[in-house]
Parts: C-alpha cells; structure tokens; sequence
C-alpha cells in the first residue's frame, strides 16, 4: 500500500479549503483495507492564506493528531496535474514515514547532523546572507544534498515546521533509510558563450577572458549603445548563467546544466565598460548570458521526470511489466514534492496547470504537492528560474 496520500483545494475561506482537501483524504483513507496513519505530513499555502497559518495548523494537528507537518507559502501552489496561482488554495502530502527516518528542524530547534543525510529545506527570502546559510546547512548532512525553496507572497509568507516562523531557515531532515531521488530543471537557454570572470568587484563584472564584460553582453545580444532604446529592451529580457570555476556550464543539447544558477542582469556601466549582476561573483567563476526560453524548459523538464523513471526502473527489484507478478516500476515512486520559480508556472509553459500536467504525464498520477517559490535550492545552492524535483521511492 502506498505510504502517501495526497489532496488540494482552493476555496476564499482558509477553513473550508482544507475542509475540502481533508475530505479528499478520508476518501482515500476509507478506501485502504490496512488502514493510513499519517506521520510526517506537507503542507503548502498561496499567500492568500499566510495570515492564517497559525490557525490551518492548529486544525492540521486535530484532523490528523500525531502527524507533524512542515511547509510553506508561495505565490502558487502545485498538486498532481494542478496550479494554483493568484488563488487561495492549499495542497497537502500526508505520509507514513517511520518517526526515526526524518526530524523537524526551526530556528528553535538545530538539525541534527547526526540523523541528517538529506534534507527538504525552506527558508525566508530576507534573510541575511541566505545563500551561505544554505551552503552550511548542505555541510551538516551526510549526502550535502537539499532540496526546496524560498517562500514567496505579496504579504506575510511563513514556514511551518512544527510551528509557523517568519525569517530563517526551517524543513525537516531525513535519514538515509528514506530513499530520495532529486533533479533540476533549468528554465534558460543561453544566447552566447561561456566565458570565466577575470576582473570583478562584488557583483560588478568588469571582463570576462581578459576583456571588458559589456562589449561581450551587446555583441552576443546583436545591439549597439549607438541605438540605446532597442539595446536596453534587450539587456531587460537578459538574464545571467554563472557556475563555480570546475562546473560543467551546459549540459545536453547546449542547455545550462544542473551546477548553473541564473541571476538578474541589473545594470551596465558604460564607463567601466562592466555588468552588474544580482550576486556576488569572484575571478574564476564562469558566466554566460541568457534568456528564459520555454520550449527548452518544457524538454529539460521532460527530460529530468525520465531520467527519474529511468533510474527507478534500473533498480526495480521486480519484472517491469503489468499482470507478470511484479509492479511497474512508475509505481514504487510513493509520493514526489515539486518546486518551480514563481516566474515559471502555468502561462510560461503555454496555459494554465501546463508545468504540473508536464510533471503528471511523465510520472504518472503520484501523490504530489509542491509550490511557487520566491528562490529553488538544490544541492547546497540557490538558483533562479528552475524547477526542483524530488521523489520518494518504495523499496
């Protein structure tokens, strides 16, 4: 039986959304002959709801006692072939994970290095110095792989775990024994070479191969400051690649690969001949500019649910065949958590839901909850533009 299950709703009235959502799981609890008892449960929320947290918790913990639940608010949230973004909604994955395979962690209470292997982490987008604090937490588990996302809202946007927090870092860590497979997808194309950072101050790149950053950035852009107009409508649609001095930049097919973390393009200086990105940089670290491209993020995102598949299929334990006294192997994926940029969701990929409906056609209907965030973290960085996604597998 699968250990999880998994709801959504969307409703004006917080109370009635999860009366909604918890309804859709006693349905599937009344349909399981051994009974569902949840453990570790998620919970994500539109920004709609995030003055209510406090209170959805509170009912959370009454519906299904014993269960703790982590989470957080985005602009959206996801489900199972669903988007909800600019709505109040919720969706919840509810789990039978053993207490001993994962600990809740908060601003009052420290992971525990010595349970972490891996761990689902959220944080609070104005928090200092956030991307080194993600960099540390990666240093404390056995694997330094994370997986989740900043919260984002136009108001309050809390994290729950084990209690509702504001600022910080908070999610729960998981044992070794809990098995994990995670990817990300990226959402940019680039518009001309990678070159490496040889002259920078703070986030000021002033020339990549030994010469200046700006000329590079107009002549891969096809513009001339002579036409300034259609030069700025250009450099506004750019974007920024950068990966650490021994990352692999591009992947198949020329698309960025997984190490690359895409930042704003936020100004030129036509003095100093330089850019200015929205991050820190450092001599050696390679950079290429880009665009969001939406058929290459539709095929990357296709490509990381079948690379999942795959991998699941290669160490499935029975027969991948249906009615041959084995499972298919898509079927020991028990539950999946999918985390997108906000800039991302429903129109990017061409309509609404479209992003989620890509993840369902290639896994299948598995439980899923995910949301919109104001920041992806993958590894032990911060990226932009991406799409996180990571599964639970039945052994």
């Amino acid at each position: 039986m699968n250990p999880f299950i998994a709801a959504h709703a969307t409703h004006p009235d917080a109370g009635m959304a999860l009366a909604l959502a918890a309804a859709q799981v006693d349905a599937q609890r009344a349909a399981r002959s051994g009974g569902f008892q949840p453990t570790l449960c998620f919970v994500y929320l539109t920004d709609h709801f995030g003055a209510h947290a406090e209170a959805l918790l509170a009912e959370l913990r009454q519906r299904w006692p014993g269960s703790t639940w982590v989470g957080a608010t985005g602009i959206g949230v996801i489900a199972s072939g669903a988007e909800y973004i600019d709505a109040p909604a919720l969706s919840l994955l509810l789990t039978e994970l053993p207490a001993w395979g994962f600990q809740v962690f908060n601003g009052r209470q420290p992971m525990d290095a010595a349970l972490a292997h891996s761990a689902l982490v959220h944080a609070d987008p104005n928090t200092p110095d956030v991307a080194e604090l993600i960099t540390e937490l990666s240093e404390r588990t056995r694997s330094g792989y994370l997986f989740g996302g900043l919260a984002s809202g136009r108001g309050r946007a809390p994290q729950i775990a084990d209690g509702v927090f504001d600022g910080g870092l908070s999610g729960v860590a998981f044992g070794a024994d809990v098995a994990l497979l995670s990817r990300v997808t990226q959402g940019c194309q680039p518009v001309g070479p990678t070159r490496r950072i040889t002259a920078c101050d703070r986030n000021l790149v002033l020339a990549l191969d030994g010469q200046p950053a700006l000329p590079q950035l107009l002549a891969d852009l096809g513009q001339t400051l002579d036409r300034p107009e259609p030069a700025l409508r250009a450099m506004r649609n750019t974007l920024v690649g950068l990966g650490d001095a021994g990352d692999a930049m591009l992947a198949r097919g020329g698309q960025f690969g997984t190490d690359t973390r895409v930042r704003h393009l936020i100004g030129i200086d036509p003095a100093r001949e330089a850019v200015a990105v929205a991050d820190l940089v450092q001599p050696g670290e390679q950079l290429a500019f880009c665009r969001r491209d939406t058929e290459a993020a539709r095929r990357d995102l296709v490509r990381i649910c079948s690379e999942i598949r795959d991998e699941v299929e290669a160490d499935a334990p029975v027969p991948a065949l249906h009615g041959a006294g084995g499972e298919a192997p898509a079927s020991r994926i028990a539950g999946a958590i999918y985390i997108s940029c906000a800039g991302r969701g429903g129109p990017h990929f061409g309509g609404p839901s479209a992003e989620a409906l890509i993840v369902q056609h290639a896994l299948g209907d598995v439980p899923l909850t995910g949301f919109f965030a104001g920041g992806e973290i993958a590894h032990h960085h911060l990226y932009g533009y991406t799409g996180v996604l990571t599964v639970f597998v039945r052994n």
